[in-house]
């Protein structure tokens, strides 16, 4: 996987982990979000496990609904500038655990 693909990745999970984290600490749910940010639901749920990357407006919309800093949803996503050589994003603290999908009971 080419390294940007990875680091990008990367970036949408730790993102996700701290949204879930923020919304289940202000005690909302996905829908209740959606309505303050006026996004769709299934638009906080792919942001959440990692699968879009929200952009500046979205993330400003949702830390507001939250009554958080925008900062806050992105604590661990850091980076570091180049001087003669090329930027870099580095993470601090463990990676996201990748949640597992639960199998239907037949």
């Amino acid at each position: 996987m080419p390294k940007d693909k990875k680091q990008s990745e990367e970036i949408a999970r730790r993102f996700g982990q701290n949204l879930r984290r923020a919304r289940k600490r202000a005690a909302m749910s996905q829908e209740e979000l959606a309505v303050g940010a006026s996004l769709h639901r299934t638009e906080i749920g792919l942001i959440e496990r990692g699968h879009r990357v929200a952009r500046i407006d979205t993330l400003i919309k949702i830390a507001s609904s939250l009554g958080v800093s925008p900062l806050e949803l992105l604590d661990g996503i850091n980076w570091t500038a180049g001087g003669p050589s090329r930027g870099r994003f580095n993470f601090s603290g463990p990676p996201p655990q990748v949640p597992r999908r639960r199998r239907a009971s037949s």
